[in-house]
């Protein structure tokens, strides 16, 4: 069986390579993304990618004998599901690794957002020690929007109790154990709004949630900062532009934006941990394990298409 690695880093082809000397594969390894690599056709039978491969029609023909594609990612936009599953080709992404990382990355955000550590951080260094303009606002007793209570919104929440803030989370599903992990439940995205004096988003990109957030329900906001760790396009491009609070994000739809003042970005990353990349690796050798054992691949991709497309 032939596997493929696109978007792959050094310490990356050696944990694979290492993981993999014992089953009965080939191994090709790409530092470039799938669409940069395949002029032509290639018989792989397995692709590993990175979110900043895109699969769609014109890669999947150039690839015949694809049987499974893993994305190393949770987000899995770049992937067109539906094409893929009508080709019976099978898929996974990433669950579970990006709690602590983005969780943690997010309250990073918001400080800079109400406490402008950066803009003090580097006035000090050029001699100024000026700061009456610095004036923030603390989080203890503020109320945290949460929309999304998966592994990062978990993580949020737990983070958000050390900070003695109240927490409103919203998620499409109802757990039981949501009631131990934040002050309030809803499933009204205008109830977080209206009581919620910072917004976290902690959802994936979906069509359901694609500018979810957008010019009407903006005017919603009770509060004047949004933390979005998440995907770019969950806000809709005109609230970025025309929001009259703060936005912090790790992603932007486009990437100008950042030079506006009330715009604080990253360039996604994140993720970017040392523990939580060992994470990303672990869990796609275990779905590439479980696909070449036979078995569905524990974080496959259908039942998350059939949600999104029922």
């Amino acid at each position: 069986m032939k596997i493929a690695f696109f978007d792959i880093k050094p310490y990356e082809r050696e944990f694979f390579e290492k993981s993999l000397k014992d089953k009965n594969v080939e191994l090709f390894f790409f530092e470039k993304t799938v669409k940069e690599v395949l002029e032509k056709p290639m018989n792989f039978d397995v692709i590993s990618v990175f979110y900043t491969s895109k699969i769609d029609k014109d890669v999947l023909n150039k690839l015949p004998n694809l049987k499974y594609i893993q994305t190393r990612s949770t987000g899995v936009d770049h992937l067109d599901l539906v094409e893929i599953y009508k080709r019976g080709i099978i898929a996974s992404n990433v669950v579970g690794y990006a709690g602590p990382c983005v969780g943690e990355f997010a309250y990073g955000l918001l400080l800079e957002a109400i406490r402008k550590l950066y803009v003090a951080i580097v006035r000090l260094k050029w001699g100024c020690r000026e700061y009456e303009d610095l004036k923030g606002i603390e989080i203890e007793g503020k109320t945290i929007g949460i929309l999304g209570l998966g592994t990062i919104g978990t993580q949020m929440a737990k983070i958000a109790k050390g900070f003695n803030a109240k927490t409103i989370g919203l998620n499409r599903s109802y757990k039981k154990e949501f009631d131990d992990l934040v002050d309030e439940f809803t499933q009204n995205l205008d109830y977080v709004l209206e009581n919620s004096d910072f917004l976290f988003i902690a959802l994936p990109l979906t069509p359901s949630t694609k500018n979810l957030i957008n010019k009407e329900n903006i005017k919603k906001f009770k509060g004047k900062v949004i933390v979005n760790p998440a995907r770019a396009e969950i806000i809709e491009e005109d609230v970025y532009r025309k929001f009259d609070g703060i936005i912090a994000a790790d992603v932007l739809p486009n990437w100008d934006l950042a030079k506006k003042e009330n715009i604080i970005a990253t360039p996604h990353m994140a993720y970017y941990t040392e523990e939580a990349l060992k994470r990303i690796m672990q869990i796609s050798l275990e779905n590439l394990l479980d696909f070449l054992d036979g078995k569905t691949p524990r974080n496959c991709l259908r039942v998350y298409l059939e949600k999104e497309h029922k």
